[in-house]
């Protein structure tokens, strides 16, 4: 079919950073094309300049769409001629209906009146395109991340898209709602349309793409053609990563001592529809030097269980106990909680994890600052040298300490997020989906500090949804299912069918 989109000798620099180094890409019409890469190898950043994101001028070197130099000063440029980009945190507004979503911006409208049959017409059938059985009438807030997604898609297919762009589609996506994606993307391809697919999980790319292209640094290391080039996964991570990575998981030789922690016959109940359980006679037990997994389908209860003992930050009515080194302990507040020696790192590293729009320095000493005051005035040379200490320590790569976190990869951002965590010097540290859209050169830092962590007699809850990184990482594995403690296993009795087997066992006993 030919060639749809060049591009060619693409640099882009940031003050600091030369974020793309003479990146050459060639997408052939009607193909899935992944792009992959490690966190900060530029892979947004290609897609940024070619959607306009970054404009025309911003960069060196030219993009040749469907046989035209395009210059696009913004977004809206890039959309006209049909390359429409979802971005890994969706776009869409929750308090607007579904009908609204897809067509804002974009409006089905006469003399500046919207006609709203029209609209709702027209989204009804995108929806089944899409194989979305929702009313266009549904308010986006209550329909599932997955079924968002497919929002997204349905919204792109009403501007006309061409050349469609995914960028880390399935990172929240639980494994049914991924392969239901995925499923659709081939469909898209059957219709026409070609696709970019940014994506880590390297066994959805081999599912899917009939080219990969790996990105490493800024650079394009190599473009592979599947049924032409001898393609696995050990080749693709090697492209990305510059090594072979002959184990995924660091090996480590457990210390466990006593228990350190201890949660009692928990019960919480929805915040805001306060007759709803949510968490029903939850009891575990962590070791010193333990990492013990939180393992179950999305929607288990496990962030709710999570922050609900991390100063009762979700729900209410909550009962129960908790104990820390044999003494019961109330933690009313996060404050509370972070005081008595308990982090939690988020899910969601974006909205909660950082404050964005402030440097790396603030954000690593934001929740300690008693740790580097006297008599309530910071001591900002002690906090350049906590930041400079954690940066070194952790890795992360940026200009400065003084870059803002909103600027940095992913994986660097997880990396701050755990930074920050750690210096507040917890006993116990609650880890939540902790390597979630992070590629596995990252995936690796991160279990090797969480390992080191353990090492040094911290206890850490670790919850995952990746039943492979839950298995690789974890000593003792509680599994969850609608609220409850199903299933506890050992590392030895652990297996992803063992674990599987609780969720489909419990789910008898409830029916």
């Amino acid at each position: 079919m030919g060639t749809i989109l060049e591009m060619r000798n693409i640099t882009k620099v940031f003050p600091g950073v030369k974020a793309l180094d003479n990146v050459n890409f060639k997408v052939e019409a009607g193909e899935i094309h992944a792009l992959v890469g490690e966190n900060g190898a530029g892979k947004s950043t290609l897609m940024n300049v070619l959607s306009g994101i970054y404009p025309h001028g911003t960069y060196s070197g030219e993009i040749i769409y469907e046989g035209n130099v395009c210059t696009f000063r913004d977004i809206r440029d890039s959309e006209k001629v049909g390359i429409v980009i979802i971005h890994q945190e969706l776009a869409l507004q929750p308090y607007l209906s579904i009908g609204e979503n897809m067509f804002l911006g974009n409006e089905r409208q006469k003399h500046g009146f919207i006609n709203w049959s029209r609209t709702h017409l027209e989204a009804r059938e995108l929806l089944k395109r899409v194989r979305l059985n929702e009313s266009s009438q549904t308010l986006v807030k209550d329909i599932s991340v997955g079924k968002q997604q497919l929002v997204e898609i349905a919204k792109a297919l009403a501007k006309k898209v061409k050349l469609l762009i995914l960028d880390e589609p399935t990172a929240a996506l639980n494994e049914d709602d991924s392969n239901n994606l995925l499923d659709l993307i081939l469909e898209l391809k059957k219709d026409g349309i070609t696709c970019i697919l940014i994506s880590h999980k390297l066994n959805e790319v081999m599912k899917v793409a009939d080219t990969i292209t790996i990105l490493r640094d800024g650079a394009a290391i190599e473009t592979l053609k599947v049924g032409v080039d001898a393609i696995d996964e050990d080749r693709v991570i090697k492209g990305m990563v510059g090594r072979t990575m002959v184990n995924r998981f660091p090996k480590r030789e457990p210390k466990i001592g006593e228990v350190a922690f201890e949660v009692r016959d928990w019960n919480v109940y929805h915040p805001v529809i306060t007759d709803r359980k949510i968490i029903k006679d939850v009891n575990i037990k962590v070791r010193r030097g333990e990492i013990v997994g939180i393992s179950g389908l999305m929607g288990a209860g496990r962030t709710e269980f999570a922050m609900s003992i991390f100063g009762k930050a979700y729900g209410s009515r909550i009962s129960g106990q908790i104990i820390k080194d044999g003494k019961p302990v109330e933690f009313n507040t996060v404050r509370e909680a972070i005081d008595n020696g308990v982090s939690y790192l988020t899910e969601d590293r974006k909205s909660a994890g950082l404050i964005l729009i402030d440097d790396i320095r603030h954000n690593i000493t934001l929740p300690s600052l008693k740790k580097i005051s006297k008599k309530g005035f910071i001591d900002q040379n002690k906090e350049v040298m906590v930041a400079e200490e954690y940066r070194s320590k952790l890795d992360i790569k940026s200009s400065s300490i003084l870059q803002k976190a909103g600027n940095l990869s992913g994986g660097n951002q997880q990396k701050v997020v755990l930074s920050k965590w750690i210096f507040s010097r917890p006993d116990i540290l609650i880890l939540d989906e902790p390597t979630r859209g992070i590629d596995v050169g990252a995936k690796y830092e991160i279990y090797t500090i969480i390992n080191q962590l353990a090492d040094e007699g911290k206890s850490i809850i670790f919850i995952s949804s990746e039943l492979p990184e839950i298995l690789g990482i974890c000593d003792r594995i509680y599994v969850m299912n609608d609220g409850r403690i199903v299933g506890e296993l050992t590392r030895e009795e652990a297996s992803s069918e063992s674990i599987m087997k609780c969720i489909m066992q419990s789910n008898r006993e409830v029916v």
